[in-house]
């Protein structure tokens, strides 16, 4: 199979279980929005899944990635996975140890006095999903992408069901004072622990996908290379630098709203901005099952003649996938906007800047292909780093005049610049010959149709569904025009 297909195909069993999947599961968005009308109950959630983030890139530390370079090096040792696996085994058991511990001070510093087990609960999800991390990035090394399919689903599947068990049934047998067969449920429900019952359906949900887990775990079994261990610690933890300041660019506009806004109206705001921002979710979905399938795929293919043309290759219909994610979401807005309930939907401005912001971290992702394959990883520290500069100037200048419109604003300055920046050093150190004229005209081409499409008023409903995704049809319609010439030229060269 030629490699692009390869790829796509890849692309297509990893998406089934991250956009599927992950799909159903961010379903339960209208169910929490819904049945929690506060906006406030969602800002809780919404904040800690933000620390939460910062906890995972810590807590996995670049493993995956050290894993994907040292045993593509080494004909794949089986040392390295067990070093990698030993390792954060080791960091997960310190982690979850010392958050038991601390549990109480960390909560009065967060503001929830009254739920230290929400920090108990976050803690061990996040050190169970750090365990899980090499397993499945072991999965994906040996293209083993159904199983690692079927796993993720089945963790999707459980976390839904705990949803739909404590929030949608307990919940509402609670508030109703339900009688007959389904009153028994009330008794599982306890108001004070509330919007916790999203975390605690996401423990039992961890838990359980460990356990699936364990024939990986036992492949894994054996004392590590400790002189291995040092060399894939030296080259992951740059890496690690990076992730953090990418958790900035990511989350740390959500965080600040609670403590650059009013007291009063911070958690209604970041309620509203956590849920509307769940509304980019096919953009981030795709961009996600992507990487899954690209990273080893472009470590399985750096040392081909035609790589650089084919990650160029690569890049031109991921811009493509973008954009048209990006039209087909905003085209169909007038529906979509019901996916959270009613007291949300004064967010729904930041959709079109969080899409285009995730079309630009894909392609940083893309790009930054160049410095993992050269092992100047040290580069993704300092793009990430400015990136953090960026949201972290723009935030404290922009929340507070403007809300969690200016938190959008500054997430899409960053990763914007991001690209920008990695394009230009990439061209330096390891020269990729990019489409740069398709790469900015695709995304500027599907803007334009946007706006052009915000213009059709005084239609009904259906008229003017069916008038803004016709400007879908007519995006795909150039997109086939400009690629015909250029997907001859690439089936010459034996990429498609």
């Amino acid at each position: 199979m030629n490699p692009l297909k390869k790829l796509a195909g890849q692309t297509a069993i990893y998406g089934l279980s991250t956009i599927v999947g992950r799909l159903l599961n961010y379903l339960l968005v209208p169910l929490w929005t819904y049945r929690f009308p506060n906006p406030a109950d969602f800002g809780v959630t919404t904040e800690f899944y933000a620390y939460t983030t910062f906890l995972n890139v810590i807590l996995t530390y670049g493993m995956e990635t050290a894993l994907f370079n040292f045993s593509a090096k080494s004909n794949r040792n089986p040392a390295v996975y067990r070093t990698a696996v030993f390792s954060l085994l080791l960091t997960s058991v310190l982690f979850v140890a010392g958050m038991a511990v601390s549990a109480q001070p960390i909560a009065e510093m967060l503001r929830y006095p009254h739920h230290a087990d929400y920090v108990i609960w976050m803690s061990w999800i996040i050190g169970l999903d750090a365990l899980a991390a090499v397993p499945f990035a072991r999965l994906r090394e040996q293209q083993r992408a159904k199983r690692f399919a079927l796993l993720k689903t089945l963790n999707i599947i459980i976390n839904i069901a705990g949803n739909l068990f404590f929030v949608g049934l307990c919940k509402w047998a609670y508030d109703t004072h339900a009688t007959g067969w389904l009153a028994w449920s009330a008794q599982y429900y306890d108001p004070a622990i509330g919007i916790g019952y999203v975390f605690i359906a996401n423990l039992i949900a961890s838990g359980l996908t460990i356990l699936l887990l364990l024939p990986e775990f036992i492949a894994g079994r054996g004392w590590p290379d400790f002189s291995l261990w040092k060399r894939m610690l030296v080259y992951a933890l740059p890496l690690l630098v990076a992730g953090l300041a990418g958790m900035v660019n990511e989350t740390m506009s959500r965080i600040l709203l609670k403590y650059l806004l009013p007291i009063e109206s911070a958690m209604d705001a970041l309620g509203v901005y956590g849920a509307c921002y769940k509304m980019s979710i096919l953009m981030t979905l795709f961009i996600q099952a992507f990487r899954y399938a690209a990273e080893p795929f472009f470590f399985a293919h750096y040392k081909q003649s035609d790589a650089r043309e084919l990650y160029a290759l690569v890049m031109r219909w991921f811009v493509i996938a973008c954009s048209l994610i990006f039209l087909g979401v905003m085209a169909n807005i007038a529906w979509v906007k019901y996916f959270v309930g009613a007291n949300y939907r004064s967010g729904l401005g930041v959709v079109p800047i969080l899409l285009m912001a995730n079309l630009c971290l894909g392609v940083f992702f893309n790009l930054s292909i160049w410095y993992k394959l050269t092992e100047q990883t040290r580069f993704g520290t300092y793009l990430t780093l400015w990136g953090s500069a960026v949201t972290l100037t723009l935030d404290f200048y922009s929340i507070p005049r403007y809300g969690y419109m200016g938190s959008a604003w500054a997430t899409l300055f960053c990763y914007g610049s991001m690209a920008v920046l990695s394009y230009v050093l990439g061209q330096k150190f390891y020269k990729i010959p990019y489409d740069l004229k398709r790469m900015l005209a695709y995304p500027l081409l599907a803007v334009a149709l946007f706006m052009w499409g915000a213009k059709i008023e005084g239609l009904s409903v259906g008229l003017e569904l069916a008038a803004k995704n016709g400007l879908v049809i007519v995006f795909l319609g150039l997109v086939y025009c400009l690629e015909k010439s250029a997907s001859g030229r690439s089936r010459t060269a034996g990429l498609v």
